[in-house]
């Protein structure tokens, strides 16, 4: 979903160099006093296929517009992992993104093998216009950039609006009677992709899971492409397609260039259950020789109490779209770092005790619980929330008998 920057110096030449010739137009942007102004202005949307790379593995979409000779895209996903605090200020959720222009001998840069669509848009030359202008002004610095969200404010969804801008009421969308949700859709894209999808349901919750109207599941760029074909406009008192034209730019797999799908050895379930099992055979061998085994304790609950420490993060201090409510945070949250240090103190042992009633509690009543509720928990929740209420269960055990 996004054209990530290598080089930005490289990036930030080119846009001011474009954005020049847009800043030498009387009146009209983007044109100089080569092009004629009775040109007409073709709008497409463009589609590029999921990637192999983690960040593009939902597609992408431009804009391009058309005038006599004046071709450019305009790119609403272009980012910069230089950014100071890029990576803090992405997981917060302001991150910096960017309206980047260019040429199309420059427009497919890093899309290699990716399927690539264009869609003629049905626009009067004033709609036309009116993107036209919106782009070029949105695109100089200082309006270029905004602050990205996954699922409401993305590369895909900005051209979206921008198109509803031009035409108004005239829109309209083909109705979707299927129920699907982000996570839906997302996990279809994630297919080969299972670390991925485990770190999205571990840090989103129940806002990933509802159900999406036809604009909602615009976020995906192929959706969008799809709703386009969709739709309609009304002119003149009758309705017409919305695309009028479709070409295939760049032949290629509809699945895009993503990676082959991991092996079952490397998927978040098969690591989850060799945790498990390891876990069993210490609680196991624990209960045998009455004591507990505290280095294990102390590296298990440290992980999933600095796990629970991203989670509370996101919750609380984040702007970032589904971080709350989460449900995940009942079986990893900061707490957790308490019995990771106190199981080192005899002194600690009454109100270890305590944690450990509660945690396991907890734990087993939200493991029965999660059918009903709104969230919807990846597979590995499970072997994995049974770890910390095996120990928990483990410490109580042993000290009631030495007791």
């Amino acid at each position: 979903m996004t054209h990530h920057l290598l080089n930005r110096n490289i990036w930030t030449l080119l846009t001011v160099a474009l954005l020049g010739l847009a800043a030498t137009a009387q009146g009209v942007p983007m044109l100089n006093d080569t092009v004629k102004q009775e040109d007409s202005i073709v709008v497409k949307l463009v589609t590029f296929y999921p990637g192999d790379e983690v960040f593009a593995v939902y597609g992408h979409t431009d804009l391009r517009v058309t005038q006599g000779k004046h071709d450019y895209y305009y790119n609403y996903g272009v980012f910069d992992f230089k950014t100071p605090n890029f990576v803090y200020r992405f997981v917060r959720g302001d991150a910096e993104y960017m309206c980047g222009v260019l040429p199309p001998n420059l427009a497919t840069y890093g899309m290699d093998g990716r399927r690539m669509i264009e869609q003629q848009l049905n626009l009067t030359q004033q709609q036309a216009r009116a993107v036209r202008d919106y782009l070029v002004i949105n695109s100089l610095p200082g309006n270029n950039t905004y602050c990205y969200q996954y699922l409401g404010d993305n590369c895909s969804t900005r051209p979206r609006d921008i198109i509803e801008m031009a035409l108004g009421d005239s829109l309209h969308y083909a109705p979707m009677t299927d129920f699907v949700t982000y996570r839906d859709m997302m996990s279809h894209y994630t297919a080969n992709y299972p670390w991925e999808q485990f770190g999205i349901d571990l840090v989103l919750g129940p806002g990933l899971d509802k159900p999406l109207d036809e604009r909602q599941r615009m976020f995906i760029p192929m959706a969008l492409m799809q709703a386009y074909d969709n739709a309609t406009v009304t002119r003149d008192g009758k309705t017409q397609p919305l695309v009028i034209d479709t070409q295939v730019m760049v032949d290629g797999s509809e699945q895009g260039t993503v990676l082959p799908p991991t092996p079952w050895w490397r998927t978040p379930m098969a690591v989850a259950c060799v945790l498990l099992a390891i876990t069993v055979a210490i609680t196991i061998r624990d209960l045998r020789r009455r004591k507990v085994t505290r280095w294990f304790d102390t590296i298990l609950f440290a992980l999933y109490g600095l796990a629970g420490c991203v989670l509370f993060f996101l919750m609380f201090c984040s702007v970032r779209e589904a971080t709350w409510p989460n449900y995940n945070a009942f079986w990893a949250n900061p707490f957790m770092l308490f019995p990771a240090v106190a199981v080192w103190f005899s002194g600690a042992k009454r109100v270890l005790m305590g944690y450990h009633w509660i945690n396991l509690v907890v734990i087993v009543l939200l493991a029965l619980a999660w059918y009903w509720l709104p969230q919807v928990a990846n597979p590995a929740f499970f072997p994995l929330m049974a770890l910390p209420a095996l120990r928990s269960a483990n410490f109580l055990m042993i000290n009631r008998r030495n007791s």
